[in-house]
């Protein structure tokens, strides 16, 4: 049994499935927890950007639905002549185990499988019986633009009646040892496209040009000097960053005659995306240039502050890994933005974040089963009862 894990890890860093490809992971999935009951439902839903496989696998008939969620997509690997060994063909060297998506998220997906496998045979040799339900929501559109992965599954659930009261992410969230930390909210994304239109003319004729890049700078200054909350308990301050910036057509001696700026706030739960908006567009319009800006909403924070689920991973953790785990809001966005505002409680663990969408992406060996551990401790603590 303790290999079991990292073999059905291997299997799936094998499959080359870069977003939005699944290639054989979800059946490889199907197929486990199908021996041990679950009935599981393929959901394929497509736009412009490919076809998109998802999973919905549930265990038992009534009662509270625990749910593992994640994604069997990774990113491209980048050269494969950058990497040590080549990132679909699973390497263990010097005591970890290296490929494309062994921390994000293969690891967790295998031990999220091998948990129920466990539960349930551990559940037949005691005095346990099921008394909620398990569940799985599986994407293979999570690293990509996410239009036809959870938030699809999510809309065929309403349909279906189906609420997730309890959801596990099996994002990487620790940041040295897994367990040390887990994610119990995330920041809202609020994107933009900002386009300064000004007038082309030649450098050296400045009075018949407007320069949109003399323009805007000034209320990008402003910007990314404003203070836009403090945080909470839970949030660090809101923050404002540039990614990127073009203008011009490459010659030295042209004014442009327009600028686009994309840039990126991760907002608290101290504001609104709406209230970001309105004041970002009055600190624009202070300036008074002419321009366009798109607005993109990748997802809204959210946070579980307390609640059974918070409680039975930390308990989860502390037996396995004798950790006290340190709750936080900080990272990127996961698809817990789309789970959250159903009234789910959700959390995200899983292993150390050092490595992921790195050249040589990796997971300690000796981490991956206490990973399984933690997993199968939660399924007990809220899905099972003693007889």
């Amino acid at each position: 049994m303790a290999n079991e894990t990292l073999e059905f890890t291997q299997a799936l860093i094998a499959q080359p499935s870069v977003t939005p490809e699944d290639k054989h992971c979800q059946p490889m999935m199907i197929e486990r927890l199908e021996a041990i009951g679950f009935v599981c439902t393929s959901l394929k839903y497509a736009d412009e950007y490919g076809e998109v496989d998802n999973l919905w696998a549930v265990l038992g008939d009534s009662g509270p639905l625990l749910c593992f969620a994640g994604h069997t997509d990774v990113v491209p690997s980048g050269p494969i002549e950058g990497w040590d060994s080549h990132p679909f063909e699973p390497t263990i060297r010097d005591g970890y185990l290296y490929g494309r998506g062994a921390a994000d998220m293969k690891t967790s997906l295998a031990a999220m499988v091998v948990a129920c496998e466990r539960m349930v045979d551990k559940a037949k040799d005691s005095q346990l019986e099921l008394t909620g339900r398990v569940a799985f929501l599986i994407t293979s559109d999570e690293e990509g633009p996410a239009t036809c992965g959870t938030v699809k599954v999510l809309e065929w659930l309403a349909s279906q009646k189906t609420k997730i009261d309890y959801c596990v992410v099996g994002e990487p969230s620790s940041t040295d040892v897994t367990g040390d930390t887990i994610k119990n909210g995330r920041r809202g994304s609020l994107g933009a496209k900002l386009t300064v239109k000004g007038i082309q003319g030649h450098v050296a004729y400045p009075q018949l040009a407007s320069n949109p890049i003399h323009l805007v700078t000034p209320a990008l200054t402003e910007l990314s000097q404003e203070v836009w909350d403090n945080g909470n308990d839970f949030f660090p301050a809101t923050s404002f960053q540039i990614s990127n910036i073009n203008s011009g057509t490459g010659a030295t001696n042209v004014i442009p005659g327009e600028a686009e700026v994309i840039f990126n706030f991760r907002f608290s739960t101290e504001l609104t995306n709406e209230i970001l908006q309105e004041r970002t567009e009055a600190i624009l319009n202070k300036h008074g240039f002419d321009y366009d800006i798109e607005w993109n909403l990748s997802g809204q924070p959210f946070l579980t502050s307390q609640g059974n689920l918070v409680e039975a991973t930390k308990i989860a953790i502390k037996q396995v890994t004798q950790l006290e785990t340190i709750l936080s809001t900080a990272g990127g966005t996961s698809d817990g933005r789309f789970i959250a505002p159903t009234g789910a409680q959700v959390v995200e663990i899983g292993p150390v974040n050092a490595t992921i969408h790195k050249v040589n992406e990796c997971v300690k060996v000796d981490e991956i089963e206490p990973l399984t551990d933690i997993f199968q401790s939660i399924i007990e603590q809220l899905s099972y009862s003693s007889k």
